[in-house]
Parts: C-alpha cells; sequence; structure tokens
C-alpha cells in the first residue's frame, strides 16, 4: 500500500495544498520529508494524512474506538465553512481517493475507505495469516519515562493489536515494553529441553577446532562456543521478538542482548559495548530510538505473522521531528537505515535537522515557507551549512559575528589595512585563537603589512 497522493483545502495555514509523495518516477526513495519553520504547516500535513488514514484502520478492525478524527472547526481556515483531505491510495491495480468534508455536522466513512478496507477484510477470511499494512503516527510528543513489564492483560494474539493506538496523540511506548515482556515469557517457555548449554557449547568448539586445527586457545574456543550459541537463539528465538532485537541492533549497533530480568527486581537489560545496563540508565535519546524502531518492527512483526521476514511488510509510517533527541552522527544515517531495516515502508517526516536530509539520496523533500510548498532540488551530498544558508534560510553561525566576519574580508579585499586591523583585533578578543576564519584573515593582513612595507 503506497499513499501517491495528498490534497488538503481550507485546512490549517493551507488554503490548497497538493502534493506527491514518495516513491515518485524522479524520487525512487520512500522517504518524503518536510522542512520549514515552526508553524509552518509541517505538522499540520501529517495530522491531515493521519485523519484519513485513522478511517481505514477503524474500517478494516470495524473498532469505532480506534476511528479517525472528524475535521473540526478549529482545523478549518477563518472565514471558510468547508475543508476537506483527500488523499490516493495506490494498492496493487486499485486508485483509491478517501475525502472528507464539514459540509455535514459530522462525515461519515468515506465510501472509498470502506472499499479498500473490504478488500483487506476478504483477504483475512480467505487467510487469517494474510498481511495488513502498517499505519503509525509517531509524534512529537513522544517519550520513554519508565519501562513498564508487569503484564496487565492476558496477550491475545490478534493481528489488529499492530494497529492499537497506532495514530495516539502522544506516545509513551508502554505498549512495546509489556508486548516485549510477554513475547519473551513465549520464547522462554518454548525453548526445547535440549536446548543448548554454554558447557556443551565449549566442548562443541574444541572438538571443532581440534579436527581442523593444531593450535588450540581459550579465546578461539569461546569466540566459535559463541557464535554457535547466538545461531542457536536466533534459530529457536521467538520470530517476532527476532524482528524487533534485529531492528534496533540495526540502528543502534553498539546496543545489543535485550533481555527481560526478572531478579533481584524486574526490568529490562542490555549490553552496551560490552557492558551490561539496565535500559533506564541509557540517554533519553537511546531510550527513544531504541522504542521507536522497536515499536515499528513490533507492529510489522504482529501484521506480517507469515513473513519470513515481517520487517519486510509494507504500510506508511510518519514521524515528526525525525530529528528529536537525536546526535548528529545519528541524523546522518536516521534515514539510510529506516529504509534499509523497512525496505518497503513508506516514509513521511519532519525535520529541522539539515544533516539529515543533505546525507540521504533520492530523497523527495518539500519547503514549506507561509502556506506554500516548494520541492527542493537534489540535496545529496551538500554540506550542512549549504542547507542551512539554500534550504532553511539560516545563518551558518551567529549573525553579529558573520556580519563582522564579512567586515573584515571587504576591508581586506579592498587594502584597507588600518579598518582590518582594528576589526581582526575586536574578533579576536571574541572569538578563540585556532579560529579558521580569524587564522586565514591573519594571514591576509600580513601579506597586505608586507606588501605596504615592500612599497615604502
Amino acid at each position: 500500500m503506497d499513499v501517491t497522493q495528498l490534497k488538503i483545502t481550507n485546512i490549517g495555514q493551507f488554503s490548497e495544498l497538493e502534493m506527491a509523495l514518495a516513491p515518485t518516477i524522479n524520487k525512487p526513495s520512500n522517504v518524503t520529508v518536510l522542512v520549514g519553520n515552526n508553524g509552518s504547516g509541517k505538522t499540520s500535513i501529517l495530522n491531515a494524512i493521519s485523519f484519513s488514514l485513522g478511517w481505514l484502520i477503524s474500517d478494516i478492525i470495524r473498532d469505532n474506538i480506534s476511528s479517525g478524527e472528524y475535521i473540526t472547526k478549529n482545523h478549518i481556515n477563518k472565514g471558510q465553512f468547508n475543508s476537506s483531505v483527500e488523499i490516493a491510495i495506490e494498492h496493487g491495480q486499485y486508485q483509491l481517493k478517501l475525502f472528507k468534508n464539514t459540509m455535514a455536522p459530522h462525515s461519515g466513512t468515506p465510501e472509498e475507505i470502506t472499499k479498500l478496507a473490504q478488500i483487506y477484510r476478504e483477504q483475512f477470511a480467505q487467510d487469517n495469516k494474510t498481511s495488513f499494512p502498517l499505519i503509525a503516527f509517531y509524534n512529537a510528543e513522544r517519550y520513554v519515562r519508565n519501562i513498564p513489564l508487569e503484564i496487565k492483560t492476558t496477550p491475545t494474539g490478534n493481528q489488529f493489536d499492530g494497529f492499537t493506538d497506532a495514530l495516539a496523540q502522544s506516545i509513551n511506548f508502554e505498549h512495546f515494553f509489556q508486548w516485549f515482556r510477554e513475547r519473551e515469557d513465549i520464547e522462554n517457555e518454548s525453548a526445547p529441553e535440549s536446548e543448548l548449554t554454554e558447557q556443551v557449547a565449549l566442548e562443541a568448539a574444541r572438538a571443532a577446532i581440534e579436527a581442523t586445527e593444531t593450535e588450540i586457545t581459550d579465546e578461539k574456543v569461546k569466540a566459535i562456543a559463541a557464535k554457535m550459541l547466538a545461531n542457536q537463539k536466533i534459530q529457536l528465538g521467538d520470530p517476532q521478538l527476532s524482528a524487533v532485537r534485529h531492528a534496533i541492533s540495526a540502528f543502534i549497533p553498539n546496543l545489543s542482548h535485550f533481555r527481560v530480568r526478572r531478579s533481584p527486581q524486574l526490568y529490562m537489560s542490555v549490553e552496551k559495548a560490552g557492558v551490561t545496563l539496565n535500559v533506564e540508565q541509557l540517554s533519553q535519546g537511546e531510550k527513544i530510538l531504541m522504542a521507536l524502531v522497536g515499536d515499528i518492527a513490533r507492529r510489522l512483526a504482529i501484521l506480517n505473522p507469515s513473513f519470513d521476514n515481517p520487517l519486510h511488510g509494507d504500510g506508511i509510517v510518519l514521524i515528526d521531528e525525525a530529528d528529536l533527541h537525536l546526535h548528529p552522527q545519528w541524523q546522518r544515517t536516521f534515514i539510510a537505515r529506516l529504509t534499509q531495516t523497512f525496505p518497503n515502508c513508506q516514509f513521511v517526516l519532519t525535520t529541522h535537522s539539515p544533516l539529515m536530509i543533505s546525507d540521504s539520496k533520492d530523497v523527495l523533500c518539500y519547503l514549506l515557507d507561509d502556506g506554500a510548498l516548494t520541492q527542493v532540488d537534489e540535496l545529496y551530498g551538500l554540506d550542512a551549512n549549504q542547507v542551512l544558508l539554500q534550504v532553511m534560510d539560516t545563518d551558518v553561525r551567529n549573525a553579529q559575528i558573520n556580519d563582522k566576519l564579512n567586515q573584515l574580508l571587504s576591508e581586506l579585499q579592498h587594502g584597507e589595512l588600518k579598518a582590518a586591523q582594528t576589526t581582526f583585533t575586536e574578533l579576536s578578543a571574541e572569538l578563540p585563537n585556532d579560529h579558521i576564519e580569524l587564522a586565514k584573515a591573519k594571514l591576509m593582513i600580513r601579506k597586505l603589512e608586507l606588501r605596504r612595507a615592500k612599497n615604502h
């Protein structure tokens, strides 16, 4: 399932907005990124997509509790009476338009949404292991305040659980952590009695080395035994849980071996750079990224039970402020890792980070400004400063310092030695000695001084 087109009328900042979503002919990636100042309408676009897709979820599972939102008076532009959200969905050979307006007090579920939902329900009736598309919205109100591991309800094993709170107004990831505990309990209970123990693995590793090599070291034996145990865990482990663990490790390579510990208390542990920690000890950025990626993988695993690799399920994921809490190094790789880990999902992101959009190839990027939408040319390979200047209309450094440096450069270019010396002294008092622009200016001043001395 792909959302190919979005049209908004009289909602938020937009009187009329129409946009294509990636992949397109010219932008083959499955990522659309929205950039713009605060208040430019990025979140309004995500909300508009969420409006219609919420009704699709409701019609698939026939649960009014999970219905989409109605367009209310608060959404409509001042002075306007009608508004609409229209999205085109390509599903196999079907091209469907989903439409809502406020002509009536409440608009019911549009016929086209019901039609698409019926397709999925008929497939499910024929095969209860059929797949459903992931539909999820991770807004800026996402956080990890605690790690709830107490199981409060009996697991249903229902595929529709993959839609639960998928479009919630705030995300605290409680469902993810409780689900992880449930699946690990199932994994532990189903482990065969003949499971390979550490001692047996060490003996098998030593025998394997003796059969092929003459030199045997304890380090080599332990390394091969550890690999045997790891491979066994993958083969015997819960497939849904394995998919989640794989997804998280793909995003944060220095985190591994996620487990629920039951002694001396109930908590989730993780290995970070070889050290075992309580997940609560991770930074907020690590916890949010771990939970975000884990939750996407969890929902895909629930919705695609027959897949050998449920991470290859399809759907659309909306992420507001995707750079939230991310270190610049993670911002650079975020989109690439999204598409590598979830290759068939469509993503619509908003961001304020130049690093996120300049390090991703073939991404469809839009700039929002005062209700207008402009597609931005290819940004891949530009440095962060170029993106700040060309796309985000932001100075690359403090504006006053930038003006002073430009003044110094102008004075040097026009041979105004005294003025340049004065400006250089003023800047030297504010900037560090190893500032690269000052170092260049110092050389230019010295050349100018030597030239003047030679002429006199």
